[in-house]
């Protein structure tokens, strides 16, 4: 008796025909930015801005140019979207290390840690963002600077919130005012920079050995100052 049923399909050799092969999951455009934005690093931190090519970034990341370009634009366009980046990265770790309720030098101590932790563990992040970017013109240039910003205004808080601390009310005029301490704000974080590059250079340390280092530079001439200390020039 014929049937039309058949158990399976046939090519037509006579041999089963092969099933189908799955597609591929379409990765989620923020996802797939993601990557691009890792492989870029990646690239201009090893070619250095000038030097890096689309076509490389592409490669990279294992994608196609024209899919790079719709999605982040020109190079100079993702190259500041790598300082973006990375720069809302560091001051996230920083943020979240100096926890508010602790006493300020723990603060200081804590978010210095984070920051070189920071970084040691993405070294091509730092080359990208401290050492390509300062010799870019605008915008990128301006994207580091209000990073900077944002970094040296929560260190100057610190500061005023210690000075606030230490400082009796009745010796309000001993205290940092805002201007002091926005200038040594300014002199912390200049040196934390100098001190990673150095640590990057010289070899590597944990970061808690890196921090203590500065502690042991800043935290013994701020805490004085705090209570109310002064450098007085030398009488002829």
């Amino acid at each position: 008796m014929r049937s039309d049923a058949h158990p399976a399909a046939k090519s037509a050799t006579g041999a089963p025909a092969a099933a189908p092969a799955p597609r591929a999951k379409r990765v989620p455009r923020a996802q797939r930015e993601q990557q691009m934005l890792d492989a870029a690093v990646r690239v201009f931190s090893r070619s250095g801005y000038h030097a890096a090519s689309m076509d490389e970034i592409a490669e990279e990341c294992a994608v196609s140019k024209p899919m790079l370009y719709l999605y982040l634009g020109s190079k100079e366009e993702l190259f500041a979207a790598c300082i973006r980046r990375e720069a809302d990265r560091l001051i996230v770790a920083v943020g979240q290390a100096a926890e508010p309720g602790l006493e300020a030098g723990e603060q200081l101590r804590r978010g210095l840690t984070a920051f070189f932790g920071f970084v040691a563990e993405h070294r091509e992040s730092w080359i990208v963002l401290y050492q390509q970017a300062r010799a870019q013109g605008e915008p990128v240039v301006e994207e580091v600077a209000a990073a900077r910003r944002q970094v040296t205004a929560a260190v100057t808080a610190l500061v005023r919130r210690a000075a606030l601390d230490s400082v009796p009310p009745q010796r309000p005029d001993e205290r940092p005012d805002r201007g002091e301490a926005a200038a040594v704000a300014q002199a912390i974080v200049g040196a934390a920079d100098a001190l990673a590059g150095w640590v990057l250079d010289t070899g590597p340390e944990p970061p808690e050995e890196t921090a203590a280092r500065l502690m042991s530079v800043i935290w013994i001439g701020l805490e004085p100052r705090l209570h109310g200390a002064r450098y007085r020039k030398p009488t002829d």
